[in-house]
């Protein structure tokens, strides 16, 4: 018989469940839009985070520049992005996602969306403040655990 986990090895498992559930998510989401995961990825970055310069996309993602390239090519081809020339350096672009296009990806996510505000409401806004504060230090956490295992501290 196993011993039974722990409050904190329960979150972790919980955390761990959320992530693969989350994953198969955007796969499904991706298989929709026909783009390749890591396109989905640099989308999401581009409309939360930008405008973002390529390099500043690829140290975001934790891409290859080169990679970063191929995923930049093939979203402008299919219209989800723009590439702007900034006007105070000629070589420099900013990368802006198409806000017309972001329909199609938030339509995909308003089940989820929509199921989240259903389990909220269940909740006062001091709970809500605080897991807030949890997710965000969970994912502080993960930013760090990332950065370890890439040798970046």
């Amino acid at each position: 018989m196993q011993p039974a986990p722990t409050d904190t090895e329960h979150v972790t498992e919980l955390l761990r469940a959320l992530t693969v559930q989350l994953r198969l998510l955007n796969r499904q989401v991706s298989d929709r839009l026909r783009l390749q995961d890591v396109d989905l990825e640099c989308l999401d970055l581009i409309a939360r985070t930008g405008p973002l310069t390529p390099s500043a996309l690829a140290r975001a993602a934790d891409l290859h520049p080169a990679t970063v390239t191929g995923v930049l090519d093939r979203l402008e081809t299919a219209g989800w992005i723009r590439r702007d020339r900034v006007p105070t350096d000629r070589r420099a672009v900013h990368l802006t996602a198409d806000p017309g296009r972001a329909t199609e990806v938030r339509a995909l996510y308003e089940p989820l969306r929509t199921a989240i505000a259903e389990v909220c409401a269940d909740f006062t806004p001091e709970q809500l403040a605080v897991i807030a504060a949890f997710v965000d230090r969970i994912a502080a956490a993960g930013r760090a655990a990332t950065d370890g295992l890439a040798g970046r501290q």
